[in-house]
């Protein structure tokens, strides 16, 4: 049964991606020198920091999805493990823009996140276009006309 891991990590790194968002808003709000803060907003770390942010908290609710959709949906083994473990290695994209900006890491967790969650994603769409799924009728369709005209 996979999913289960995704749905906690993902709610694990978004509340800390949360945090961090926190963080920043005290650097340019609150703390001393947050006149530097404010003008070096749009550029280098500052702006590589934002990317962090939206990236991780996007990543963190791709795994939420992912996971859910992976205990809901019948996705073979081999595949829904892959499609999980793909998607948590996708983590890894906003955790190295955060070394790449705190200690200068090579953006090597950059590109190999950014691989991991495109391939997860690709993977993911073309195993749910392959499920046969039974239709199921939608609330409108399941209530009479009669009983929307009073």
């Amino acid at each position: 049964m996979q999913g289960k891991k995704n749905i906690a990590t993902g709610f694990l790194f978004l509340a800390g991606f949360m945090i961090y968002g926190f963080v920043m808003i005290y650097l340019r709000d609150f703390a001393p020198g947050k006149e530097q803060w404010i003008a070096e907003y749009a550029i280098g770390k500052h702006f590589e920091s934002r990317l962090a942010h939206v990236h991780g908290n996007l990543f963190a609710f791709i795994n939420i999805v992912v996971g859910y959709l992976l205990l809901r949906l019948p996705v073979g083994e081999f595949s829904a493990k892959a499609i999980s473990w793909l998607t948590l290695l996708g983590m890894l994209m906003p955790i190295g823009i955060l070394t790449e900006v705190a200690f200068g890491v090579p953006p090597v967790l950059v590109l190999v996140g950014g691989i991991a969650i495109v391939v997860a994603m690709v993977w993911f769409g073309l195993a749910v276009l392959r499920l046969e799924l039974p239709r199921q009728k939608s609330d409108f369709e399941l209530t009479e006309w009669s009983d929307h005209n009073g």
